[in-house]
């Protein structure tokens, strides 16, 4: 979902080039950041998991982690799972460099079948690979950070997405399909791109 771009060279703001991970800054509460996140994964030995359920901001919350991790002297593999895809690629272990110290990064984890995240840890264990995982059930590392939006939050990302066109989508229409969605932000945000096409300031795109 890219989104078409209007004659002015104005894109739809709720397009997948605007709200994929890394894209919007991660919101991180007061007190926390990458870099104390970073430092409370390398005291657990850099195994760890991110909880949330399904639009919380976890894939975000690795974009952000992830150059801080690089910043402690750390590579990264990222292998981000989809619907249904029950096993790691067959190459995942020869992304890491032996030389350097690695953290393996598996967004999505808790797609794999039980006997492939097993092997997953256990391949990690016995080459001293760090894991962090994002999982929407516990699934045994230490908890790194539970992540939740709130209405409030979902709105301040709509507020910076539309920038200087905020008469196109009310609060209460935000409110609306956050809820409709039960706080899942990315399904809001694909609502709203559909309600931006239709008010889009050309008309609709054809």
């Amino acid at each position: 979902m890219n989104g078409p771009v209007d004659p002015c060279g104005r894109a739809n703001p709720f397009s997948t080039r605007f709200t994929r991970p890394g894209a919007v800054a991660y919101r991180f509460p007061a007190g926390l950041s990458a870099a104390t996140l970073v430092q409370r994964l390398s005291h657990s030995g850099w195994q760890g998991q991110i909880l949330g359920p399904h639009g919380s901001g976890k894939s975000a919350l690795v974009a952000a982690l992830i150059p801080a991790i690089k910043q402690a002297g750390r590579q990264t593999v990222l292998i981000e799972l989809h619907d249904q895809q029950r096993r790691l690629p067959d190459d995942w272990l020869q992304r890491a460099d032996p030389s350097r110290p690695t953290v393996v990064i598996v967004d999505g984890c808790e797609q794999l079948a039980s006997w492939n995240r097993a092997g997953l840890k256990r391949s990690c264990r016995r080459r001293g690979l760090g894991l962090l995982v994002t999982t929407h059930r516990p699934l045994g590392l230490p908890d790194l950070y539970c992540t939740s939006v709130d209405l409030a939050l979902a709105q301040e990302i709509v507020r910076s997405l539309l920038g200087d066109q905020q008469s196109l989508v009310a609060p209460d229409e935000v409110k609306q399909r956050f809820e409709r969605h039960q706080g899942n932000l990315r399904e809001a945000l694909f609502d709203l791109y559909d309600l931006y096409e239709e008010r889009r300031p050309d008309g609709p795109a054809s």
